[in-house]
């Protein structure tokens, strides 16, 4: 998620403090990812470093003012036009987990994968919810809240987002049943060659041994009876 991005866009409607750049952002976003403000003023001296913010004096109650320079919009302008980069993407702790679940001692990744669908299930609901609650308003005030279409957009893209997990984790349930009906027996496993050697030794000092100890065939010792 681009902080800087979101920080640029909120202050090219005009010059923001740090709490009110956070408050516009959590309300344009839901809260669905929370900032807190040393973010905020840690972003906002990266941006000011970088050209794209300068400070633009106080409000009444002193708080410091930024406003966005043409450095920043250039930026931003940039930042809209250009799709989202997907060549790299964010590390997923899901596909993480299941991909060092496979073949752990001790772990059934069935067990795995089905926690996280009933999760995954429960959170779709309740984004699912929430747009039903924001639609009204949506459809009340039509284009002038921008807050309630962003935000509904926001959660819009969470219901697709866990839709499609559950329907990948769906699949790798039953990917697991295919490649478990297909994959061969595991045999014994082969000996290596000295213990074959060895075996085979103790085989012939038994033979020697039972030659040894076999008795006289009973012909042959009555033939010897006086």
């Amino acid at each position: 998620m681009s902080i800087r991005h979101g920080l640029l866009a909120l202050l090219e409607r005009g010059p923001r403090y740090g709490s009110q750049l956070r408050t516009e952002f959590e309300s344009r976003t839901g809260s669905t990812w929370p900032l807190n403000v040393g973010q905020v003023y840690t972003t906002l001296s990266r941006l000011e470093r970088d050209g794209m913010v300068v400070q633009d004096g106080e409000d009444e109650a002193g708080h410091p003012l930024y406003a966005i320079t043409d450095s920043g919009r250039v930026e931003l302008r940039s930042w809209f036009e250009n799709p989202v980069d997907r060549t790299s993407p964010a590390r997923d702790e899901l596909a993480i987990k299941l991909a060092m679940a496979v073949g752990a001692p001790g772990v059934d990744i069935r067990d795995v994968i089905q926690s996280q669908r009933r999760h995954t299930v429960k959170a779709m609901q309740d984004y699912t919810r929430l747009k039903a609650q924001a639609l009204p308003a949506v459809e009340k005030n039509g284009a002038r809240e921008r807050d309630d279409i962003a935000w509904l957009l926001v959660l819009e893209q969470l219901i697709f987002q866990t839709e499609a997990e559950a329907r990948w984790l769906d699949h790798c349930e039953s990917r697991l049943i295919r490649l478990s009906s297909t994959a061969p027996a595991a045999g014994p496993e082969p000996a290596s060659p000295g213990a074959v050697a060895g075996a085979a030794g103790m085989g012939a000092r038994a033979g020697a041994g039972a030659e040894e100890a076999t008795p006289p065939p009973v012909t042959s010792a009555l033939h010897d009876r006086p």
